[in-house]
């Protein structure tokens, strides 16, 4: 299962990322710098760092009241839910 290693590293990659980009826009928007567009905070979690959102959004209480971020991300985490429960019936 090789593949299953390189599907985890890439994960644990992107979710770190995502922690890392929340956490920067959220010390952004504490000292009035630029911000991170939501745009790109939803692309990474499009592309697999949804986990990370949910977990930055709560560690560093950024974003949690934010619409209509908070019901994107929920969407999306829906979506790729669903389709890890189609892979996994195949």
């Amino acid at each position: 299962m090789p593949y299953l290693s390189l599907v985890s590293v890439y994960l644990g990659i992107v979710n770190l990322l995502t922690v890392q980009l929340f956490w920067l826009d959220k010390s952004r928007a504490i000292s009035g710098g630029w911000r991170i567009r939501e745009d790109n905070l939803l692309l990474i979690a499009l592309i697999g760092g949804t986990p990370g959102a949910f977990a930055a959004r709560h560690l560093l209480r950024h974003k949690t009241r934010k619409e209509p971020f908070s019901t994107r991300l929920q969407v999306i985490a829906v979506l790729q839910t669903g389709l890890l429960g189609g892979f996994a019936v195949l």
